[in-house]
């Protein structure tokens, strides 16, 4: 089944991988998260052939993921560059848990390329699940709860 079949996913991971789980997409959003926002910049910086790049690009576009805005700079034609929609900067917390699970699992012998901290403090942070009232919750105090989509109800719970 081609990705792109799983939009109609009652999954909500199903629907999110319809629009981000083509190769390259997710490296597209880091390298925007990092501030990139021209074709040539993204195709250069990640080594990705251009018809993909294009094809990437479109479909983040068409799924509100981003933006393409015109620009023309002086005696050249015109071309566009990307910037994040407010959805597409949700994805900070994804491509930042994808990079702690490598970082933790498939570490570099020098250590990560990239750290995040907070902007205020410059300490380090990291994604975990957080509860209504701001606390962390362990992994393993995390339930998976399958519900009727119909009505929300709780049908039942799993454990991981």
């Amino acid at each position: 089944m081609p990705i792109a079949n799983l939009r109609d996913s009652s999954c909500s991971v199903a629907r999110s991988l319809s629009v981000l789980g083509e190769r390259w997409t997710l490296l597209i959003v880091r390298e925007a998260l990092s501030g990139t926002t021209r074709f040539e910049a993204f195709r250069e910086n990640l080594g990705v052939a251009s018809d993909v790049l294009s094809e990437r690009l479109n479909t983040l576009v068409e799924c509100g993921v981003m933006r393409r805005e015109a620009y023309q700079e002086a005696g050249r034609r015109t071309q566009y560059q990307y910037s994040l929609t407010e959805t597409g900067l949700e994805l900070h917390v994804v491509v930042g848990a994808l990079q702690q699970w490598g970082d933790q699992n498939l570490p570099l012998p020098e250590g990560p390329s990239v750290v995040r901290q907070s902007k205020k403090t410059a300490t380090p942070v990291r994604v975990a699940f957080v509860d209504a009232s701001g606390h962390e919750v362990s992994e393993g105090d995390v339930a998976i709860v399958d519900t009727d989509s119909d009505s929300g109800a709780r049908i039942a719970v799993t454990a991981v």
